[in-house]
């Protein structure tokens, strides 16, 4: 069985050229004729961008609805979206448009950011890098990735939903294919909140779930 390979990556943000949204409709009207990459990085990248610092809502358009157009309502359909359940960004924007066409069907007045608060709309390129460290046995899972960047743990567990196969994290997919039983691991990552949690409470719930089936292996009888 081949080593897991670590990896790490950063993001390389930029405007997407898309005009920036002042209301609730110019969002809609955006978010209907964005590129894929754009929602990706709004649902998806917030984990690795240092300023987000919104742990109650984990996408920027549930953060800006909260905090620019003051509707808390909104927010909180928004900051519900799991990005990961959708198997492509088409049926991520169809979510997202239901959801908000529903609030401006509640709506008596659109509502408006203040100037210097409208939405702007960006994209990023993903840098992937190898660390050069290697895993040769799942049950030094624990050790490597106490010490793992959050660039590390985004790659292999959020990206990485997001590559073939959908919806398995690089932790998972090794271990399936290791010889030997280790569903124990496999089952308690799979427990993890991946989507509503930050990226530092996600290693550390790696470390307890890698760490627990260790620590419960029986001790070997003394002859």
């Amino acid at each position: 069985m081949s080593a897991f390979e670590v990896k790490d990556c950063a993001l390389l943000a930029r405007m997407s050229g898309i005009p920036p949204a002042f209301n609730l409709r110019e969002l809609r009207e955006r978010i209907a004729s964005c590129h894929a990459d754009v929602l990706y990085h709004h649902f998806c990248e917030t984990a690795l961008v240092s300023s987000f610092d919104y742990p109650d809502y984990r996408n920027d358009f549930a953060v800006w609805a909260r905090w620019r157009l003051g509707d808390q309502i909104l927010s909180e359909r928004m900051g519900m979206i799991d990005p990961y359940l959708f198997t492509s960004m088409e049926d991520l924007r169809g979510a997202v448009l239901e959801i908000i066409d529903e609030r401006l069907s509640e709506v008596t007045m659109i509502p408006w950011a203040r100037p210097g608060h409208e939405f702007f709309f960006m994209q990023a390129v993903t840098v992937v890098f190898d660390t050069g460290e290697r895993i040769h046995h799942p049950d030094e899972l624990a050790e490597v990735v106490a010490r793992m960047t959050k660039g590390s743990i985004y790659f292999h567990v959020l990206e990485a939903r997001r590559r073939w196969p959908v919806g398995v994290d690089d932790f998972t997919g090794w271990l399936q294919n290791y010889d030997g039983n280790w569903d124990h691991y496999i089952k308690a990552v799979q427990t993890i909140d991946v989507t509503f949690h930050t990226l530092a409470e996600i290693r550390q719930k790696l470390v307890e779930a890698f760490a627990c089936r260790r620590n419960r292996r029986p001790k070997e009888r003394k002859k």
